[in-house]
């Protein structure tokens, strides 16, 4: 009899990991929504929202072998996962990939697909007739954001808001220097070292003034919370031996497993393994977690698979609109051409697209 395998999540790891592994054995993924959502183009989205039909990709072509039950699940065991609905899917691996949330519209909220059309049509209209923006921090989503506004709304008045000292500390300095310079040259006002103190939310933008821990204040027509993603983890929090680490990840072991359940392993930005919470650093668990599973399937022993190594330093890729940006290619950082090239003008949407069997 074939081996069972839930997947639980339908975004970048669960739905690559559930294409690669059926066949291999009998597998399901369980995902909420109908539609998979394309992180790097729902950004560029909010300015041009004719890219949001590319960017929400039905799941119905996905699998060919595998089954997709579109459902949320409720909680996890060691034999299995029960859904919101009662029903049982019963697995001898469990996956959770169910990734992080983020601001709307970035994100799905609970109201799935058709609230996020709505709420891209909402904010796009409240942007278009913003004289000024205010974007509260200046991670990958808010740096984006900024040289997306600035290149399709020139005319607008960005201020992009960090508490750090500079652009993306953690990463090498040119990378930094290079998007500084930039965003300054298309108009974008910068502010490092001081927090917005009255936030009044940070799942969608308002109109407000902002008061900054360093005195100051910033009055805008729209203000975006960008201050960082935080993991869906509830499912896994209560299993024993699951240990919660910052932004709501779950600690896991050298094998990927949240948990002192032996069958079930947690993958993509709700597995703290070391990686960063971003597309391209956790797709570094995808060939490692397939390769894994498959051995498990063939019988093999966990214990005798090499553990997971995540990434010393992943690449990182920031578009600034679709000509300009900067990225960190491991071995050497890269300007306009490369970023262009890679990431910036088409978002990856061609290959999304293809991947899920969908003309694009």
């Amino acid at each position: 009899m074939s081996k069972r395998i839930a997947i639980v999540g339908g975004g970048y790891v669960g739905a690559e990991l559930a294409k690669s592994l059926e066949g291999k054995a009998d597998v399901t993924l369980i995902e909420p929504h109908s539609h998979f959502v394309h992180a790097p183009a729902m950004i560029r989205a909010v300015v041009d929202p004719l890219i949001l039909d590319r960017a929400l990709i039905p799941y119905d072509s996905l699998l060919k072998q595998g089954k997709i039950l579109q459902a949320r699940a409720e909680s996890v065991d060691a034999t299995g996962v029960t859904l919101e609905s009662g029903e049982r899917v019963d697995a001898d691996y469990i996956v959770i990939a169910t990734g992080s949330n983020n601001a709307v519209p970035f994100k799905p909220n609970t109201g799935g697909i058709d609230a996020l059309r709505a709420d891209n049509a909402r904010i796009h209209g409240m942007l278009s007739s913003a004289k000024s923006v205010a974007i509260v921090g200046a991670g990958a989503v808010g740096t984006e954001l900024a040289g997306e506004i600035a290149h399709y709304m020139p005319e607008t008045k960005v201020t992009l808001i960090s508490s750090e000292p500079s652009l993306f500390p953690d990463q090498p300095k040119a990378l930094a220097r290079g998007l500084l310079r930039k965003l300054q040259a298309a108009g974008v006002n910068l502010v490092f070292g001081a927090k917005a103190e009255n936030l009044e939310s940070l799942t969608e933008p308002y109109a407000g003034t902002l008061r900054l821990s360093n005195g100051d204040s910033i009055t805008a027509d729209l203000i975006f919370p960008a201050v960082g993603s935080r993991a869906v983890s509830g499912i896994l929090e209560t299993l024993p031996g699951a240990v919660k680490s910052s932004a709501n990840r779950i600690k896991t072991d050298a094998w990927l497993r949240p948990s002192d359940l032996p069958n079930v392993f947690a993958a993509g930005d709700v597995a703290d393994a070391g990686d960063a919470m971003t597309i391209v650093a956790t797709s570094r668990q995808l060939p490692w977690l397939t390769k894994l599973l498959q051995a498990l399937v063939g019988g093999a022993k966990l214990e005798d698979q090499k553990p997971y190594k995540p990434w010393k330093k992943a690449p990182l890729l920031v578009p600034l609109g679709p000509k300009k940006g900067n990225s960190f290619f491991v071995l050497f950082t890269a300007g306009d051409f490369l970023t262009r090239l890679v990431k910036g003008k088409d978002l990856f949407l061609t290959q999304r697209n293809k991947f899920f069997d969908r003309a694009s």
